[in-house]
Order: structure tokens, then C-alpha cells, then sequence
């Protein structure tokens, strides 16, 4: 681990991309958007550390890691944990490391109880409605930090 990689941490769901509500989340998989951030971050100098669970305490695990491990950022993605997790807004918070927030689709744009983002709240960016391009738009953000 370095001080130039990114932590690309993806919440519940996620691993059904190209397959879950594709006209929501579009057909690229978490595989796919992987290899375009690999392919970018190579461009950047930046490794990438690339990883997906359906369980809240993995994702805050994974981000203490990335603080004890002095990676240079978080790309994050929490699906619906978004919108009810204190739990992860407070390990954004206790953290040294920086949060950036992702979502493929635009959260203000759908359901009314998707409009709160407790993440987005300790994020120091949130990219929202870009599909796959706002991992990537976050990865260079990430590299300016």
C-alpha cells in the first residue's frame, strides 16, 4: 500500500451492475468501471484498490484500512446505505483520509427518501447523475488532493 492509492469502496448491490435496473445504473458492470479506473489511475500515477460488500461494517472496515494504510483517498459508493447510515458518515468523519462521494444515478432526481445523503455529508466531494464517468471524474479529483 502507498500514499497513492485510492480506495474504490462500493456498497450493497453494486455487484449486480449491467444487470440490476439498467435504465437507472446502465449496463456497465463494477468489473468494467474497475478496468476504466485502473486504465486512468495508470494515467495518474495512482493505484487502485477496488472492492465491493453487502455489509455496512465491511465498507467501514475498509475505510479505518485505508486511513491505517495512508492511502491518499476514498472513492466511495455506499448504494442505499447513502440515505441511513449514520454509521458510515461517522467513519468518514473519524477519518484522516479523504471521502468522495459517487452515485451513477442522481439521487435528487429519483425517489424523495433517496434525497438525504448522510455519506455526502462528511464527503469532501459528492459526483452524482454521470454514470461510470463520475468514478473516474472523482479519480481525478482524488489525484489533486
Amino acid at each position: 500500500m502507498s500514499a497513492n492509492t485510492v480506495y474504490v469502496l462500493n456498497g450493497p448491490n453494486l455487484n449486480l451492475l449491467g444487470l440490476r435496473e439498467p435504465e437507472i445504473y446502465g449496463y456497465d458492470t463494477l468489473d468494467d468501471i474497475a478496468g476504466m479506473l485502473e486504465d486512468r489511475g495508470r494515467d495518474l500515477g495512482l493505484g487502485i484498490d477496488m472492492r465491493q460488500s453487502n455489509h455496512e461494517g465491511h465498507l467501514i472496515d475498509w475505510m479505518h484500512e485505508a486511513n491505517a494504510e495512508g492511502a491518499k483517498a476514498i472513492i466511495i459508493n455506499p448504494g442505499a446505505y447513502t440515505h441511513t447510515s449514520i454509521a458510515l458518515y461517522d467513519a468518514a468523519k473519524s477519518i484522516k483520509v479523504p471521502v468522495i462521494e459517487v452515485h451513477l444515478s442522481d439521487p435528487l432526481k429519483r425517489e424523495e427518501f433517496r434525497h438525504i445523503s448522510y455519506v455526502g455529508m462528511a464527503a469532501v466531494k459528492s459526483i452524482t447523475g454521470l454514470g461510470p464517468k463520475g468514478y473516474i471524474l472523482a479519480l481525478e479529483h482524488a489525484a489533486g488532493l
